[in-house]
């Protein structure tokens, strides 16, 4: 008797722990998060650690008993972010409609990674702001290896297939980043670009991909059945769970 009752307390005191970890890990997952809008809003070095605990109603010792400091709030964010990624074009590549050629698959990998990039601003406005402080780039520019390598793995696909036709695909990867960039810092502009549907941000948002979906289409020699024509720009975006993203 005495032996189950010791049993029960011990599985108690399991399912407490697993818990009370279950919740710090949360806690942590929240205070990214909300560091990640404000670094969003106001720029890295305008927010302090007292700012994020008080819009993340925490005190200010709990932020620096997960985290020490601001600066490893924003490593720890970046990290989140590059594995969300690596997993994110992993679901990318295995969306690839069946028997798709060398370059439709690098056509659709540009126009969706980008179609995220649009409707996620977070990431681009984060490492927008982090090249003004040289140590976040070079944190967040350490850390791109595996996505680095399933994009250089698949241009090396398209270039072994189209030897007359050779692909830069950092190249292709800066077009991405100057249109995900200038959609988020120069909405406003963008809007009046198109004075029919200036009111209308999602239409906005798809004449904006559609200038770079017409490039990589060209670019890629991809057929014009094979070609994507979404409604809107969301349509492209697959959902994963990411803390950082919801």
């Amino acid at each position: 008797m005495a032996r189950t009752k010791q049993r029960l307390e011990n599985m108690k005191e399991r399912k407490a722990g697993r818990r009370s970890a279950e919740d710090a890990e949360k806690t942590k997952c929240e205070i990214m998060s909300i560091a990640a809008n404000l670094f969003c809003e106001r720029g890295y070095e305008r927010v302090s650690l007292r700012n994020i605990s008080e819009r993340a109603g925490v005190s200010h010792s709990l932020i620096r008993h997960h985290f020490g400091s601001k600066e490893k709030i924003w490593h720890a964010i970046s990290d989140g972010l590059h594995q969300y990624f690596e997993e994110y074009l992993n679901v990318i590549v295995e969306h690839f409609p069946k028997d798709s050629t060398a370059n439709e698959k690098l056509y659709f990998f540009t126009v969706k990674v980008l179609a995220h990039m649009l409707i996620e601003k977070r990431p681009i406005q984060l490492l927008a702001d982090g090249i003004r402080q040289d140590e976040l780039t070079d944190y967040f520019i350490d850390r791109t290896h595996k996505v680095q390598l399933t994009i250089a793995e698949m241009a090396a696909d398209y270039n072994q297939n189209n030897p007359q036709n050779q692909v830069n695909i950092w190249e292709v990867k800066w077009l991405m980043m100057m249109f995900a960039q200038g959609a988020s810092s120069l909405a406003p502009i963008m809007h009046t670009t198109w004075e029919e549907i200036k009111d209308d941000h999602s239409q906005c948002l798809l004449k904006h991909w559609g200038m770079f979906n017409q490039m990589m289409a060209f670019r890629f020699n991809v057929p014009e059945d094979k070609i994507l024509r979404p409604k809107q720009v969301s349509d492209l975006v697959h959902s994963i769970p990411c803390n950082l993203m919801g």
